[in-house]
This record gives C-alpha cells, sequence and structure tokens, in this order.
C-alpha cells in the first residue's frame, strides 16, 4: 500500500484495520534533502534528464529514509538516517509528509549511536496524531513494516514477529528480527503490531536472508534524555601496512541541540577520535615504521628512488618496506600534457605532466585550471540512466589550502565536489618542474575528514622523482613558495649551447657541450629520496640523470651510494666492495649494454677508506663506441662532478 496515493489492499494488509490507515499515513513521514540548487560541474553536452524516471528528474528532494510520530513534537528515526545529513551537500534532512509539505527538524532530543536511533522535534509540527507504542510485543505474531521503500513513497509490507538476537558486541539488549520485506528507505521507519501499535524502530537489512532488524520501543523510550550517548566499535587501518586498530568511537555530549549544533558537537568528537587512532596506529610498533628499524634497511640501501609516477612506500607482511609498483594508465592531453593514473590500495596516484600551451603562473596558482585538466583527460563521469555524460570542469574546489609533510614538502590540498553523488575529491597535490605528482580520494561528503586525514598521513610514505626540461626546472625554481626546503638548496644556472651547473649541498656538477648538449628542451630528472646520513634519514637530491633529449641515446647518471649495515645481506656488502675497489663496471672501461657502449667509475670526496658516501657517475653513448672516446667523456663528467660529504 503506498501512502500518499491510491491505497491499494492486499491480502497481508486487509488483516490491519483499515481504521488505523489515517493515522498511520499522518504519522509517518519521508526522511529527504533537498538536492542542490547550483551545479559547480560542466559536462560535454546537456544531461539527458529525460532518460530518468518522472519521479527522480522532477523531485527537488532525495529520500533517504523514513521517520514518525509517537508523541506531540516528538518523532523518531534511525540514527544513520539522521547522520547522512553530516556535512552533506544534499543539506540537512527534514520531514516530509504524504501531500508533499517538508518541514525542517528542530532540536535533537535523545540520540545513541550504538542503539541507531534519534528522537527530535520540528520547526514547525504539523501535530499529527501519534502512533501508539506497545513496548511489550509478542514473538510469532504478524507485524507490519511502514517506511519509504527504496524512495518510492511510504508502504506497509507484513511479515512474522520471528526471533530476538543479542546485539553483535555485548548482549546489552535485544534486536527484533522480524520476515515483513524492508528496502533501506526503510530504516527509521516504525514496525506495528496487528492493532497498529508501533513495537520496534526499523533499522536493517539482513544481508543473507529475509529477517531484518529493528530496535524495540522500549530502547527508545529509556534512551537519556539529556544527552547523546556515542559508543561504536570501529576499525582503524592505513594503507602502509596490514596493522589494524579496533577500538570504540565513544563520547557523550548534552541535549537537547539544533540540528546544526548537533553536528557540531558530533563532528567535533569524531575528528578529534580519528586523530587519535592516526596518531596510535603510528605509534604502533614506532620502531619498526620506515624508515625507523632494520625491514626499511633494504629500501634505503638501494637504488630505487627514479620513479617518475608517486610510489607509496608500505611494509610486507615479512617486515620489509618497498615501494608499492602498480599497472599504470596514460590519459593523453594535448599539448604534449598526459596524465599517468596508478591505483595504490584505495587511493589513487598520479603524475601530471603540464601541457606547454598551460601557463606556469596560472598552473600551479589557480586550481581550476588542475581541475580542468584533471577533468579533461577523462577521469569523472557523470551517469544518467543508461548513459555516462563526461565532466568536463570541476569548478572551483571547495578548499584549497597547503600541507608540509615530515620531509617538509609542500601539498597543495584541493577538495571539489560532486553535489548529485554527495561525493567529494580530495586531491593532494605535489608541484614538479613538469606538473604535479598527486594522491587522491573519492569520498562520500560525511567521511570525508577521515579519508583526508589518511591522505595527509600517507604523504609522508610518498616519493617521486623531480623531472623536467631545463626551460621547466627555470621556471619551477622561481616559485620559491611551493618548493621543500631540499629543493630551496637547489641551484641551476644554465647558459644554453654553453654551460650547466647544478649545485647541492650534497655534490655539485657542471659540463659544457663538450659533454651533451645543452637545450631549453633538455631533460634533468632529479631522484630525490630518503637518505641515510650519519645515523639518521633526510629527504634530498641522490643524484641526477641528464638527457639531452629524450629520443637521445646520450646521457649521464650520477647516483649517491652509502655504505651499507651489516645487518644486510652479502649483495649488499659485495655492492660496495664493487664501487670502492673500482670492480667491473665501476672500473672506467666500456662495456655494450642494450645496444648502447656505457661507462662508469664512482667517486668519493676524500680516502677510500674512510669514506662512507660514494657516487657513481655512468655514461651512455648510443651504438658501439671505442674505448679512448668513452674515457673522454667519462673524464669529462667526472672532472665537473664535486662530492660534498664523506
Amino acid at each position: 500500500m503506498v501512502v500518499g496515493s491510491a491505497w491499494v489492499g492486499t491480502a497481508c494488509a486487509a488483516s490491519l484495520d483499515a481504521s488505523l490507515l489515517p493515522r498511520i499515513q499522518g504519522a509517518t513521514f519521508e526522511v529527504v534533502a533537498a538536492k542542490p540548487d547550483k551545479d559547480p560541474l560542466t559536462y560535454e553536452k546537456p544531461l539527458p534528464l529525460e532518460l530518468l524516471d518522472y519521479q527522480d528528474r522532477t523531485d527537488k528532494y532525495f529520500s533517504i529514509g523514513t521517520a514518525f510520530a509517537i508523541g506531540k513534537n516528538r518523532y523518531v528515526t534511525a540514527g544513520h538516517v539522521l547522520m547522512a545529513g553530516l556535512d552533506s551537500l544534499w543539506g540537512q534532512p527534514s520531514l516530509r509528509d504524504a501531500k508533499g509539505n517538508v518541514y525542517a527538524i528542530d532540536k535533537i532530543e535523545k540520540f545513541d549511536l550504538r542503539r541507531d536511533l534519534v528522537v527530535f522535534s520540528l520547526v514547525k509540527d504539523p501535530a499529527p496524531e501519534p502512533l501508539e507504542i506497545n513496548t511489550s510485543p509478542v514473538m510469532n505474531q504478524e507485524v507490519y513494516a511502514v517506511g519509504n521503500a527504496l524512495g518510492t513513497g511510504v508502504v506497509i509490507r507484513d511479515g512474522l514477529y520471528t526471533s530476538d538476537t543479542p546485539e553483535q558486541e555485548q548482549g546489552q539488549w535485544k534486536w527484533m528480527r522480524f520476515s515483513a520485506a524492508a528496502s533501506p528507505g526503510n530504516s527509521g521507519g516504525p514496525l506495528l503490531d496487528k492493532d497498529g501499535k508501533v513495537i520496534g524502530v526499523v533499522l536493517m537489512k539482513s544481508a543473507n536472508e529475509n529477517l531484518n532488524y529493528a530496535l524495540q520501543m522500549k530502547e527508545v523510550l529509556d534512551a537519556p534524555e539529556k544527552n547523546a550517548v556515542i559508543d561504536s566499535r570501529l576499525s582503524y587501518r592505513l594503507d602502509i601496512f596490514d596493522t589494524t586498530l579496533s577500538n570504540s568511537f565513544k563520547g557523550t555530549f548534552p541535549l537537547p541541540q539544533t540540528l546544526p549544533d548537533f553536528f557540531a558537537s558530533y563532528t567535533k568528537l569524531f575528528n578529534a577520535y580519528v586523530e587519535t587512532q592516526l596518531k596510535d596506529i603510528l605509534a604502533k610498533d614506532a620502531d619498526r615504521v620506515f624508515p625507523r628499524g632494520e625491514g626499511s634497511d633494504r629500501l634505503l640501501y638501494n637504488e630505487v628512488w627514479s620513479n617518475m609516477l608517486p610510489r607509496m612506500i608500505v611494509r610486507s607482511n615479512t617486515g620489509e618496506w618497498f615501494l608499492q609498483s602498480n599497472t599504470t594508465k596514460r590519459q593523453s592531453l594535448s599539448n604534449n600534457g598526459y596524465l599517468d593514473v596508478s591505483m595504490a590500495q584505495s587511493k589513487f596516484v598520479m603524475h601530471l605532466r603540464r601541457p606547454d600551451n598551460t601557463p606556469v603562473a596560472n598552473f600551479y596558482t589557480d586550481p581550476v585550471v588542475l581541475g580542468d585538466l584533471l577533468a579533461k583527460s577523462g577521469l569523472f563521469a557523470r551517469t544518467v540512466g543508461p548513459e555516462h555524460v563526461r565532466i568536463t570542469s570541476l569548478g572551483k574546489p571547495i578548499s584549497d589550502t597547503v600541507h608540509v609533510d615530515g620531509w617538509k614538502r609542500r601539498w597543495q590540498v584541493r577538495t571539489w565536489t560532486l553535489p548529485y553523488d554527495d561525493t567529494k575529491i580530495i586531491v593532494y597535490c605535489l608541484p614538479l618542474p613538469d606538473g604535479y605528482a598527486m594522491s587522491m580520494v573519492f569520498a562520500s561528503a560525511g567521511g570525508a575528514y577521515d579519508s583526508a586525514a589518511d591522505l595527509r598521513a600517507i604523504t609522508d610514505f610518498m616519493t617521486v622523482e623531480y623531472d623536467g626540461s631545463l626551460a621547466q626546472w627555470a621556471e619551477f625554481l622561481k616559485n620559491t613558495s611551493l618548493l621543500p626546503d631540499a629543493i630551496k638548496d637547489v641551484h641551476l644556472d644554465v647558459t644554453y649551447q654553453k654551460s650547466l651547473s647544478l649545485r647541492t649541498p650534497r655534490f655539485n656538477v657542471a659540463f659544457t657541450p663538450d659533454l651533451l648538449g645543452i637545450e631549453p628542451d633538455s631533460q634533468l630528472s632529479m631522484p630525490l629520496g630518503m637518505l641515510p646520513d650519519h645515523g639518521k634519514v633526510i629527504w634530498g637530491p641522490v643524484g641526477l640523470h641528464y638527457n639531452p633529449r629524450r629520443s637521445e641515446s646520450n646521457y649521464l647518471v650520477i647516483y649517491r651510494n652509502v655504505k651499507p649495515p651489516a645487518s644486510l645481506d652479502e649483495s649488499y656488502a659485495s655492492y660496495w666492495d664493487k664501487l670502492i675497489n673500482r670492480r667491473h663496471p665501476y672500473e672506467s672501461q666500456a662495456y655494450a649494454a642494450d645496444g648502447n657502449t656505457k661507462i662508469a667509475a664512482p667517486k668519493l670526496a676524500g680516502d677510500v677508506g674512510k669514506d662512507t658516501v660514494v657516487y657513481t657517475a655512468f655514461f651512455t653513448m648510443g651504438g658501439t663506441q671505442p674505448q679512448d672516446k668513452m674515457k673522454t667523456q667519462l673524464d669529462l663528467l667526472l672532472k665537473g662532478l664535486q662530492v660534498n660529504e664523506h
């Protein structure tokens, strides 16, 4: 039977006295949220809204649940129905009656998150005749679930009150189990006995069988009046390791409160809980969290920091930390721009190469430019009926801040919205010479703080190579407000076709076109990683790759190597021995590799016996080249390379 339209009788509902139906109809309401008035998004074409059902395209509200009256200006719904309005892009929940009248919620009178109940009043009470209450229902009797089934209006469906089952954590109360059909929109609606009296609040649909859950009305009536009660067991984890915390989110705050004040009080408690969980999970086995502990050494003493796509540092189940590798998909943009996209656990990780026709001044400072480039890559689409309509612009973000991670890198944090889906897009953007390294997540509006906190924590476990043309590097280094401390200490002096000089706190390199060409489009890649440094770990340049043009086979590579600890296996000691004793391939002898000719040698600051840091210099030329030519080029490279650390 549909409340608010023709009441179509059924055999099941016929046993419910027809004289009760107007009272049930008047006391039962949809819980609704207003559809956004404005859409910040731009689409590739007009949305084909005609493909939607009439009700979907004409209704100005989203239907999210059911509520009912139990007294004078006293209404009940499920706690999770009310909480759907927390930070929602759809606005705060309201009640709608069968005639389409909408009533704003006034004050929250009772709230128990664990029992999933809320009692509240309305700003303007329509004063329906409330439902009578039965606190002693009889098992195995016929019952009626009344609710907003799948957003199509309030319906009544019959079944049996079959059993009670203890609540899952401590058995402090019993859930009612019933066989009357229930859909997601039924949440918060009344469960009635054969006399039309409310015996429970419909809460959950069973996942595996048609036995659904309700909270007995006695629990609603006995709930405290003056305090909101929060006691919910939640699990918490980060994508970097398999550690999981299972704790209870607990707290109270005074009632009654207006709905905005209630949400503010809840948000304050929940956000503090998230921060506590984040702190605790990183403190758990803190001596084994990267870069601490022997499980970090294999990563710290390996040449692993040359990666164009951002990669997450994660811990295996054996306790070893490594760089996670993922399948990458490239989305091409105009004017040599592109977006490389990969998934790292539940997060997107991306590298955006700035299109050549996008001015640097706008690219780094105007988030609309970034959002439009992400949209043009085809990442976002809105489903309307059977069609997927591409979003071509995200508009202005609702927030644009900066986060400085533990390595002093400055991430731009932008949040955009998809109002039609009540979703936020949270993006952490690390400026690079050629564009951005990014991590991104889609989060429900109400869960955005939790998701953003995860992304914030994971920035300390992200690594990416700084890459770009010499022209891009020159523009990038001018934007000092974007630069991490380690890059601010890098000085690049270039005179095209004449000289290049790169100075860092740990090494310098300089050369002329006698070694390699120096042009605006010559490519300079600087791996930046976590550097063991005399008992501590810092973040900074670990070398460079230089190529006159990406298509050329001639290039140079410089890389920092640190004496490995004795705890690592023999392969590390053997590699170190090769370096300091100049054994192959570090003996300045040309050799063939992959159709090219290579030559390499170590470079130290002082004595072999005292140094714990050795830089390796590689020079590569295409095809087969003679030893004397390769040695001449290597000598030029070594002459211009200065090591400033021991």
